[in-house]
């Protein structure tokens, strides 16, 4: 179908559930095409083409809701869908806060956000790419004598969105991705890591070439790792690692955590939770970034909000149903799968860059951990409790020396903000969520007792 066909198909089924009594309507629609191919010691190993398309409606009877999904977009599979939400949203018990954002407060981004390309690299192509990308990367030294593969993956798709007050609006969006999985043995030991690039086309990827002996020299510097004595430290994240901390401060300030009471910072607004250099911004109106989007999944329109500034928390992130639990207004973070009411979602998220390159941010921490891996799930948002399982290299003499393996490095969220020392010049996106090299003192470094 079409993008006006889709946009006709939403329309259409926001229509129908305000004939058949409901006071307000929602229509999500997705369609898209992905492909996906992995190469492993040069052999195709897995191949997948597939196309998809859905929609999910969301009805409201006053303070009942219901809502429906359906794979089926010919005008019988959007009756019936619009039917059973209507069935559903009858049996459901009221909600004072459900509703619709404002007609005010919808909108959509009038610029061009660069969310897709043509793309136009064949099948073929991408196979080459991947077999290139771990050639490279087992060719730079004979201790990489296995691969957990290449991938080569690319999308496209089209994201329609209606509501019964008036929106209608839709965004194509494409992406490409390259990664290599080389794996290195050394004294009966085998290590692997990775590297990948993301564009919105293959022509925005770093070479296959400068791919695979990315992930080949980070799979090397793991060999020969050793365990280290528990100690206090300055622990220096990597940007790859760093980013997953944004994370952690992104789930503290949801409206879904604050209204639950279940976050460090509730009740912290206006107040110093960070260190000075820290500034933690989320923003969907940058062009051609992987959380750009000219409106959220409620139709409201994109905007700039900075979590935290200079060090000082400035807002919680929210979407109309967790504003109005909190007598707020939505800041246009509203995301959703194809159905169900929204949760919170974010565009680009990211630590603001520093000024230090990180050679000179290394040199100046002196000694330390510099974390090339977290493992485990052990961060509790409630209390900041932060203790997770790393791997990495020992900074001495602002030096990156030898590779450390079997540590644990610990703190609290809290602590860990007002702690941050350094933070570096690197700020990437390879994703939706970046942050350049971060340094934290006074961390507990868990390892041989």
């Amino acid at each position: 179908m079409s993008e006006q066909d889709l946009r006709a198909a939403a329309a259409s089924a926001v229509e129908q559930a305000l004939a058949l009594g409901a006071t307000g309507a929602e229509c999500t629609i997705a369609s898209g095409s992905e492909f996906s191919v992995t190469v492993r010691l040069g052999q195709v190993e897995k191949l997948k083409e597939a196309d998809s398309c859905g929609a999910g409606l969301r009805v409201l009877l006053g303070q009942r809701q219901g809502s429906s999904y359906t794979s089926d977009l010919s005008a019988e599979g959007i009756r019936q869908m619009v039917a059973s939400a209507m069935e559903i949203a009858r049996i459901t018990e009221p909600d004072p806060f459900a509703g619709l954002p404002e007609a005010d407060e919808l909108g959509q981004l009038p610029q061009d956000l660069g969310l897709a390309s043509e793309l136009t690299i064949s099948t073929a192509e991408k196979i080459d790419f991947a077999k290139r990308a771990e050639k490279a990367a087992l060719a730079v030294d004979p201790r990489l004598t296995n691969s957990d593969g290449a991938s080569f993956d690319s999308h496209t798709g089209v994201r329609v969105f209606a509501n019964s007050r008036g929106f209608l609006g839709s965004y194509r969006s494409t992406y490409c991705s390259l990664s290599a999985v080389p794996v290195a043995k050394s004294d009966d030991r085998m290590e692997r890591d990775y590297w990948y690039s993301i564009g919105r086309d293959h022509t925005r990827l770093e070479s296959p070439e400068q791919i695979g002996r990315r992930a080949a020299e980070r799979v090397l510097r793991r060999l020969g790792a050793r365990k280290i004595a528990t100690r206090q430290a300055t622990v220096v994240f990597e940007p790859r690692t760093a980013r997953s901390l944004v994370g952690h401060v992104f789930a503290a300030v949801t409206g879904d955590a604050i209204y639950r009471k279940s976050s460090f910072l509730l009740d912290k607004i206006g107040q110093t939770v960070a260190a000075p250099s820290v500034t933690i911004v989320d923003d969907p109106t940058l062009p051609g970034l992987f959380g750009s989007s000219p409106f959220d999944d409620e139709g409201v329109p994109g905007r700039r909000n900075l979590l935290i500034e200079n060090g000082v928390l400035q807002t919680y992130l929210l979407h109309t149903y967790t504003a109005r639990k909190l007598g707020l207004k939505t800041t246009g973070n509203a995301s959703r799968g194809l159905t169900g009411s929204p949760g919170t979602g974010h565009g680009n998220l990211y630590l603001a860059a520093g000024e230090l390159p990180p050679e000179e941010l290394l040199r100046t921490v002196g000694t330390g951990l510099y974390v090339t891996e977290l493992i485990g799930q052990g961060v509790n948002t409630v209390n900041g409790d932060y203790s997770r399982g790393a791997s990495g290299i020992w900074i001495e003499d602002g030096v990156l020396t030898y590779p450390v393996t079997e540590v644990t490095v610990a703190g609290n969220l809290s602590e860990m903000l007002k702690n941050v020392l350094f933070i570096g010049n690197d700020l990437e996106f390879l994703g939706s969520t970046a942050a350049p090299t971060l340094a934290i003192g006074g961390m507990t470094i868990s390892g041989v007792q």
